[in-house]
């Protein structure tokens, strides 16, 4: 009998610590996670080809996130995945992923952790999209 007692104090105990753990992931990642910021704002976006031309967009938008202000001026494009949208074309310009061949995105200066559907944008931001090749 005893050893049941143990068991469902024992269930009890991992159920607590899992519900605590939730908390504190949940207050950590909206703590740290960008927040959108509405109104009119300014974006630069640079776009780097594979053929090392660039090319400069500066961008007037009241999008609260990256794509929607990409989009605006038909600059991306790519496949719908459950993640966001997987970048293909950028500029016109399409990667072959059978040459490892991929646009990495910057937000003034640092790689995007996020996808452009939940990356929010800020006046003044810069964001960079380099094509690049390799894994």
């Amino acid at each position: 009998m005893s050893t049941k007692k143990n068991n469902k104090k024992a269930v009890v105990i991992v159920g607590i610590a899992l519900a605590v753990l939730a908390a504190v992931f949940v207050v950590v990642y909206t703590q740290f996670i960008g927040r959108p910021v509405g109104g009119t704002k300014e974006i630069t976006v640079s776009i780097i080809h594979a053929d090392e031309t660039e090319r400069t967009e500066t961008i007037t938008t009241d999008a609260e996130y990256l794509r929607e202000a990409l989009e605006e001026k038909e600059l991306v494009s790519g496949t719908e995945s459950d993640m966001g949208l997987y970048v293909l074309t950028v500029d016109g310009e399409t990667v072959d992923e059978a040459n490892q061949e991929w646009w990495n995105f910057t937000q003034n200066g640092e790689t995007l952790t996020t996808g452009i559907d939940t990356t929010p944008i800020a006046d003044g931001d810069r964001f960079e999209i380099a094509f690049t090749v390799g894994w």
